[in-house]
């Protein structure tokens, strides 16, 4: 068949030196480019959050895994203490320090106090206990949700 340039769709493939099957192939090969760039994008381009971090006069723990926890207990500076019956896999609690604690109903006060330890206690799905702990004396500064780093 002769298109308009005068010549047939054959000639023109072997002149440009590409076989039929071998332009399919570069085209199923820029597609899975395409694909992996934009899959591994989305990843690359957040940081990576602490589970436990603070945001303002808040306190945020993320359930990072994908089970939920149940009879989940955190503890501020070994003393004040707050819990929640269950926190979703992928979610977050979020709660202010004022509403943490001591056994004697001595409440977190912000003006006064600053966070040196949090300790996360709950119950995975399978039963398995959840430990998540941060210490301002052997690992890296708490986060401050919201602000620049």
């Amino acid at each position: 068949m002769t298109e308009a340039g005068g010549e047939r769709s054959e000639d023109r493939g072997r002149k440009s030196g590409l076989r039929p099957g071998a332009l399919a192939k570069t085209g199923a090969v820029a597609v899975a480019v395409v694909v992996i760039f934009v899959l591994t994008r989305g990843a690359c381009g957040r940081p990576v959050l602490p589970a436990i971090r603070q945001r303002g006069a808040w306190i945020v723990v993320e359930n990072q895994t994908t089970s939920p926890w149940k009879d989940v207990s955190v503890t501020v500076n070994a003393y004040y203490r707050g819990v929640s019956p269950t926190l979703a896999a992928g979610g977050r609690l979020e709660a202010p320090l004022a509403n943490f604690v001591t056994g004697l109903g001595q409440r977190f006060n912000t003006a006064r106090e600053h966070i040196s330890r949090v300790e996360v206690r709950a119950t995975d799905a399978e039963g398995k206990p959840v430990v998540l702990d941060w210490d301002e004396k052997t690992g890296p500064p708490l986060v401050q949700e919201g602000r620049d780093r």
